[in-house]
């Protein structure tokens, strides 16, 4: 009946395929859209689809920070593949990861968004990249590690701990002695600010960890690295974002009865349409029969 396109694609969906079920209590989730992962969906019209535009972040990724030489890295990707994934490096954007599988659901994720660097020994380390996509109770983290070689390509990529991943990127960038150091980047306020929290440890009027801490704040003023702070916030705000997402674009039915209440809700209102059509139909033979007996009276004038 045209009058159900109306009606809420996952109310017409829980009437058409899971109102039958009538025995025991289900948990029921109403999805508006197919997956677009797996070899049953692989091809529409012959060309293959690209899971990889499909992914979103969910938080979005810092501002350019760092040796200055990286920002010709900025607005590239560098892939690798091996027995079991394609790997995607997208520096200062974010890591995905494609599983090469032809089961029905391959992964194909994001394993992290560019977040900040982590420093020691005032060198800078690593890319983080925080806030990947859901994993367990947490999320995915990824962290990427430089080496001196003649060309930019991602070396080879591990998983340390559950969902914490490391990857190894080879670049000239990082081949002169100096490359990765921190003082020469900062600005010269910042760097006095250095230099006299250096004085106060050499004197004892800092502890080790009071330097580690002010220090810590000196590479956040410069944007290197996040306050715990906007760490929090950050993350709070991508659950905030994807609830009210969810909200948007999901209903939940949380067992047969509540999709039952939907249905009969449906059957009514089909049912309303069916007598409306009725009446409508009923009115209209009415007016027809009425016409036909004053053109008959006419007639016989």
């Amino acid at each position: 009946m045209a009058g159900l396109s109306e009606f809420p694609r996952s109310v017409i969906f829980c009437f058409m395929f899971l109102c039958t079920a009538y025995g025991e209590r289900h948990s029921i989730k109403i999805v508006e859209e197919p997956s677009t992962y797996g070899i049953m969906n692989s091809y529409h019209g012959g060309n293959v689809v690209d899971n990889a535009s499909k992914l979103k972040m969910r938080v979005k990724p810092s501002n350019f920070s760092g040796p200055a030489l990286f920002r010709r890295l900025t607005g590239k990707c560098f892939t690798m593949t091996d027995d079991s994934y394609k790997y995607e490096f997208c520096p200062f954007s974010n890591v995905t990861q494609h599983e090469q599988s032809l089961r029905w659901n391959p992964y194909s994720g994001i394993l992290g968004v560019w977040q900040e660097w982590e420093i020691e020994n005032n060198t800078f380390v690593a890319m983080v990249m925080r806030e990947g996509d859901k994993c367990g109770n947490s999320q995915r983290t990824m962290k990427v590690f430089f080496f001196c070689d003649k060309e930019n390509k991602v070396l080879n990529v591990s998983e340390p701990s559950t969902c914490n991943y490391h990857m190894n990127f080879s670049t000239p960038y990082v081949c002169h002695r100096q490359a990765m150091l921190v003082y020469p980047t900062l600005d010269k306020q910042l760097q006095t600010e250095w230099g006299l929290l250096e004085g106060e440890l050499q004197r004892g009027e800092v502890t080790k960890k009071g330097y580690k801490k002010y220090l810590s704040r000196i590479f956040v003023k410069a944007g290197y690295m996040l306050s715990e702070d906007t760490r929090i916030q950050i993350s709070q705000d991508a659950v905030q974002k994807e609830k009210t997402a969810k909200e948007k674009e999901e209903k939940t039915f949380t067992d047969v009865y509540t999709c039952r209440e939907e249905y009969q809700k449906l059957e009514a209102e089909v049912q309303n349409l069916r007598d409306l059509l009725a009446e409508k139909e009923n009115n209209e033979r009415a007016y027809d029969h009425h016409g036909m007996g004053d053109d008959y009276i006419h007639m016989n004038d």
